[in-house]
């Protein structure tokens, strides 16, 4: 007897942030032709005051991309299982915007994000810091999303390793770690293993396996996505990903329906083109 797909790609992104590429229907033909149930569409949330503005949707779009994910669940109803999400900014003092922002639509799943790549960011924490002040303020911002209650999980953590590639080492930071995962952990919220990170100038996954392995050692919730632009990168390196699950410790894996976490045991994945792969 075949066995129904019963995994979900929880990262992608609209045309709508301007820098993602081809029709939402793309990726959810793709999502079906990989095996996948479902998929969360989780563009770049709107900013007040021109924050990142050529890399988001405007407050204005906002309408345009709810309706444009209803239209594509519509279209792919018995199919593939779209969920409407959001990838939601975060820095001290956004409370407030994101909380109004996130009861404006009957959101499946919402990401946190820190961005310290991003010019905005960099003129608000970067001056004056060293690199290792920067990116240690980025794990203290990291925690500070986690316990403004407003997320369901944090998108790429350690993405600031892409900010300085060349010198970022994860164990430069292992106290500021351990102690920046004990309150995410106490957070309640789970944790993103995103497969794109494996494309950036810092070319693994994220997090990393230091990371992965203490969020392991917390029991910290994980979920899977692959932060697509474009189409083709649905699913992509899902494969990959779930050795590392495997090798950092974990057994089950996350995912979110109505903003409420589900799990599946990684033996129990089933995906066309990975089945063949778990051991």
């Amino acid at each position: 007897m075949t066995r129904q797909p019963n995994m979900y790609d929880s990262h992608m992104h609209s045309t709508l942030c301007n820098h993602a590429r081809g029709p939402l229907s793309a990726y959810a033909e793709q999502a079906e032709r990989v095996g996948l149930r479902g998929i969360s569409i989780t563009c770049h949330s709107p900013m007040p005051d021109g924050w990142n503005a050529s890399v988001r949707m405007t407050v204005e779009q906002f309408p345009q991309y709810v309706d444009m994910v209803a239209e594509l669940r519509d279209q792919f109803a018995g199919r593939v299982d779209v969920r409407l999400g959001l990838e939601s900014d975060y820095f001290p003092g956004m409370e407030r915007w994101l909380e109004a922002l996130h009861r404006r639509a009957d959101f499946s799943y919402i990401l946190g994000s820190v961005h310290p790549q991003t010019p905005e960011y960099q003129a608000r924490y970067l001056k004056g810091a060293t690199r290792m002040e920067y990116e240690t303020s980025y794990f203290e911002n990291l925690a500070k999303a986690a316990e403004s209650g407003l997320f369901d999980c944090l998108s790429h953590p350690d993405i600031v390793k892409i900010v300085h590639p060349k010198q970022y080492q994860a164990g430069e930071h292992v106290t500021t770690i351990r102690r920046v995962l004990d309150r995410i952990a106490r957070a309640g919220i789970a944790m993103e293993l995103n497969t794109s990170g494996l494309n950036k100038p810092y070319p693994e996954m994220n997090p990393g396996p230091l990371i992965l392995e203490e969020m392991a050692l917390r029991g910290m919730p994980v979920v899977l996505g692959s932060d697509s632009h474009d189409a083709h990168r649905v699913g992509a390196d899902f494969d990959k990903a779930l050795a590392q699950l495997q090798d950092a410790g974990y057994q089950r894996l996350s995912y979110f329906i109505d903003r409420e976490r589900r799990e599946l045991a990684l033996g129990d994945v089933v995906l066309a083109e990975l089945q063949p792969r778990l051991v």
